[in-house]
């Protein structure tokens, strides 16, 4: 590193952060995308592909914690290389269970999704964790919202582009495609990836105002010289009512996610009777603007800090206005015309977009020697949605025929994240940790931001 003007360095990980989002997102879209021609094709039924759905869920639930140690322990970079490489591999082996009998491609399936999920599990704390390391306190809230807001420009880019393939070529394609897609990013990562004191290419000023200013430059120096987080943490964590605050939150929040990229799709052909050419490219139109509303989200959350708001207030406001808008989506029950029910849509993931801050706050409230496992286990609570909200949407169309209380169902998770901030969180502020009591139980008051309450 070299005194001189300012580098931006920490631009270029967060591109690449965006990026690997984008293919993680595009990799658990693959199913929706092909569920309707996969369930003909092997026959299945509604309760089943729920189950399908689900299988990544219970895997990538299970995997947040070990996950999150795994990147305290060994640092993000070749943690999360490793998830990339996985990951994409599973995903490109589900273009072959269709060679396999029924009953046998349905198992084969839900492994390979169960695997997909286990495998991408440290993605997400590790992102946060790396946007810790990088960037400023004043500049996390957006930082956070770009990565985050890469789901939805998955669905902007890939959706169009997999209901091509399948629409050509068949559903098997599309996992193929994403997975050597995959693959071949997780070398790409191994050669820009490092800590702030470890990149070729930051120099002495950018470091220093990094440094200076709440970024965590040493985060991945420290994990390396310990054994890892001390399981304590956890109930520590467990017991603190802003957390199991922020944690239903997150719960509700990704009730949304997961409609739209599970059964999303499926809506559009089978209650709007659309085809999957068709719905691939309209289900690109919510997505866009959720993109825009998550990029504002972060925007509008900084913003607020910077004119002197304080953090509790810049974090609360778009995550309520947002979350209210997103309700709206139970609004298509009561339209027939395409463009009024898409309109919805897209004005419901909008909302979602500007409310989806979480990952900022766990960035401003987790000490810093458990970032990334306190990523997982908020992302732990915030993912049982993809367990539990594919299964429901699939019991709800079974029973009733249709999808009109599934979008109540959707619609009402928004109004609980609501009330979970407004209520429970409380103030926004850093997490203060107690070492157990063998270690002397002096408390450690390491956080990833500047003090503001």
């Amino acid at each position: 590193m070299q005194s001189s003007k300012p580098t931006h360095v920490r631009y270029l990980i967060l591109l690449m952060l965006f990026l690997v989002t984008t293919i993680n997102y595009a990799d658990r879209a693959t199913i929706a995308i092909a569920g309707s021609s996969l369930q003909k094709d092997l026959g299945i039924d509604a309760v089943t592909l729920g189950y399908i759905f689900s299988a990544f869920g219970w895997a990538y639930v299970a995997g947040q914690i070990p996950g999150g140690w795994l990147l305290d322990r060994f640092g993000s970079k070749k943690v999360y290389a490793l998830s990339i490489f996985t990951w994409s591999l599973f995903t490109a082996l589900q273009g072959f269970v269709g060679e396999f009998g029924m009953s046998t491609a349905v198992v084969a399936l839900f492994m390979l999704r169960f695997l997909v999920g286990l495998a991408e599990a440290p993605s997400f704390p590790g992102n946060a964790r790396i946007v810790a390391a990088w960037f400023p306190t004043a500049e996390r809230g957006t930082a956070s919202a770009i990565f985050n807001s890469a789901q939805y420009f998955a669905t902007v880019l890939f959706a169009p582009l997999m209901g091509w393939i399948v629409y050509s070529f068949g559903w098997e394609h599309v996992f193929i495609v994403m997975g050597i897609l995959g693959i071949i990013f997780s070398l790409v990562w191994l050669k820009v990836i490092y800590s702030p004191r470890e990149h070729p290419r930051i120099n002495d000023a950018e470091f220093k105002h990094i440094a200076d200013n709440g970024g965590m430059v040493d985060m991945d120096q420290k994990g390396k010289k310990s054994d890892g987080p001390k399981w304590d943490y956890i109930r520590q964590l467990l017991t603190n009512r802003m957390m199991l605050g922020v944690y239903l939150g997150q719960y509700c929040i990704n009730g949304i996610t997961y409609f739209f990229l599970t059964w999303f799709p499926v809506y559009l052909v089978q209650e709007r009777g659309m085809t999957i050419l068709k719905a691939g490219f309209i289900a690109s139109l919510p997505a866009i603007c959720g993109f825009i509303g998550g990029v504002l989200g972060g925007v509008i959350s900084d913003y607020l800090l910077r004119k002197g708001h304080s953090l509790t207030f810049a974090r609360k406001a778009p995550i309520i206005a947002g979350l209210l808008v997103s309700s709206s989506i139970v609004a298509c029950n009561y339209v027939d015309v395409e463009w009024m029910v898409v309109g919805f849509m897209a004005l419901a993931f909008f909302g979602k977009g500007v409310g989806a801050l979480g990952w900022a706050v766990v960035s401003d409230t987790s000490p810093k020697q458990i970032a990334g496992l306190s990523g997982g286990l908020f992302n732990t609570f915030g993912n049982i949605a993809s367990i539990t909200t594919p299964i429901v949407i699939g019991y709800i169309i079974s029973s009733t025929g249709s999808f009109k209380w599934a979008l109540v169902f959707v619609g009402a998770n928004a109004l609980v994240a609501v009330f979970s901030y407004l209520v429970i969180v409380g103030p926004i502020k850093r997490v203060v940790l107690k070492e157990p009591p063998a270690k002397g139980g002096n408390e450690v008051t390491g956080n990833l931001s500047q003090a503001h309450s």
